[in-house]
C-alpha cells in the first residue's frame, strides 16, 4: 500500500508540473500580447500610465511565481524532499506582488497592518531558516 500512495503521489506532483508549465507557458503569450498591444495603442513605449505598468508587473511576477513553484515541484520529484527555502521565496514573491499592484487607498489601515506583518513574519521565518541551513 505505501508503495501504490508513493506512486500515486508522483505522478500527481508530475501531472501538476505539467500543468504549471503550461499555465506558465499561456501566461507568458499573455505577457506578450499585452505588451505589444500597449506599443501598439501608444505613439511611444515610455507614454504608459500607472495602471498599464501595473497590469505588467502583475503578469510579470505571477510568472516569476509560476516559475518558483514549477522548480519547487521539479525538486520535489527529483529528490522527494520539499525545499522549504523555495516556498518561502514563492510566498515573498507573491505578498511582493500583491503590495506592487496594491491601490493602498481603497484598503482599510488594519488590512495594510496585516500585510505588513505577513512580510514581517516571512522574512523572520526566511533568516532563521537559512541561519540554521547555513553550515557552520
Amino acid at each position: 500500500m505505501k508503495k501504490f500512495l508513493e506512486t500515486f503521489e508522483r505522478l500527481i506532483a508530475f501531472f501538476l508540473l505539467l500543468m504549471l508549465v503550461f499555465v506558465v507557458f499561456l501566461g507568458t503569450i499573455e505577457l506578450g500580447f499585452i505588451l505589444f498591444e500597449q506599443m501598439q495603442n501608444k505613439p511611444h513605449f515610455l507614454l504608459l500610465n500607472i495602471q498599464e505598468i501595473l497590469k505588467i508587473f502583475d503578469y510579470f511576477l505571477l510568472i516569476i511565481i509560476g516559475l518558483e513553484l514549477i522548480e519547487a515541484t521539479k525538486v520535489y520529484l527529483e529528490e522527494e524532499v520539499i525545499h522549504v527555502e523555495i516556498i518561502f521565496l514563492v510566498a515573498m514573491v507573491a505578498i511582493a506582488r500583491k503590495v506592487i499592484i496594491l491601490d493602498i487607498s481603497k484598503f482599510h489601515p488594519l488590512v495594510l497592518f496585516g500585510i505588513s506583518s505577513i512580510i514581517l513574519a516571512l522574512t523572520i521565518g526566511f533568516y532563521f531558516l537559512i541561519k540554521t541551513l547555513k553550515p557552520k
